[in-house]
């Protein structure tokens, strides 16, 4: 073997053999399939119509975790989750408290955040922005002088705020910055991401690279697959058929699940915002995972 040969076969060796098994995707032993969890908007009108069995439906597909949505109007997804064996640490809430924390209504954030550490959870998540409250980049310092305001409560209150992304934090305004950049330069120390791969790949954006510039900065992590279909980039509104089981789409899981335990991610959640039936469709998610 020429030395160029050796050298370059020694470097390939190296590199595999220092890899992690933590990084090998979802592996026997790897910490995100062990504790894998699911946004339970997905089934949100199963559970309209039967949140006992829709839970037990969820553990019996091999969820070990459930992020409700709605809180603190979440306690029947609470108690049938729990009667389940499901861990909870994580709820989607109503953000308007710490967005729009003087709209007539709205209850102040300290009350949520005692519902929160009653009902024993560590982590809040800020889910969506309505339209007033993302027209322009000004907007969105606003809501991250907010967000940081209200992440600083919560810490001292042991729990963990973040934001959730859709497409539109995406989308060029001013001299083509946008949104999310904001957030990401205007964010404090004590406030997170949890960041929506589908979401910022239907922006036209690579979530695993985006995962590994945010190092330290990521909570958690929302699973969704794109439509191969699908136009890119999308900003405002996408088809229902856009949504796919994971594993179907155009998004590779394994360098998620790389970038997420390099990154320092928390929490996985699987999400799925469309499905004809989404029982089938949150099984045949695991049982991708299951398999890479």
């Amino acid at each position: 073997m020429k030395r160029r040969q050796f050298l370059g076969a020694s470097v390939a060796m190296s590199a595999a053999a220092l890899t992690p098994r933590l990084l090998l995707a979802l592996d026997k032993d790897n910490v995100y399939r062990n504790a894998i969890g699911i946004q339970l908007y997905t089934l949100r009108n199963q559970i309209k119509d039967d949140v006992a069995g829709t839970l037990k439906a969820v553990a019996d597909a091999g969820y070990k975790q459930v992020e409700p949505y709605g809180f603190p109007n979440a306690q029947p997804m609470i108690d049938a989750a729990r009667d389940n064996g499901l861990a909870i640490h994580s709820s989607h809430f109503d953000w308007d408290a710490v967005v729009n924390p003087d709209d007539k209504g709205v209850p102040p954030f300290s009350e949520i955040l005692e519902k929160a550490k009653d009902a024993g959870l560590t982590h809040l998540v800020v889910p969506y922005l309505a339209e007033k409250n993302r027209t322009t980049l000004d907007d969105y310092k606003v809501t991250a002088e907010r967000c940081n305001k209200a992440a600083e409560e919560a810490q001292a209150a042991g729990i963990q705020l973040a934001y959730h992304n859709h497409a539109f934090e995406f989308e060029p305004k001013e001299n083509g910055r946008y949104g999310y950049e904001v957030l990401v330069d205007e964010f404090s120390d004590q406030m997170k991401f949890e960041i929506d791969i589908f979401w910022v790949q239907l922006a036209g954006h690579d979530p695993a690279k985006l995962i590994r510039k945010l190092q330290g900065r990521v909570s958690q992590l929302h699973l969704k697959d794109l439509s191969k279909q699908t136009p890119v980039p999308t900003y405002n509104g996408v088809a229902n058929e856009a949504f796919e089981e994971i594993g179907d789409g155009v998004i590779p899981m394994e360098p998620i699940f790389q970038a997420a335990a390099e990154a320092g991610v928390v929490h996985c959640h699987v999400e799925q915002d469309q499905s004809p039936e989404p029982l089938a469709s949150i099984r045949q998610s695991m049982t991708y995972l299951k398999k890479m």
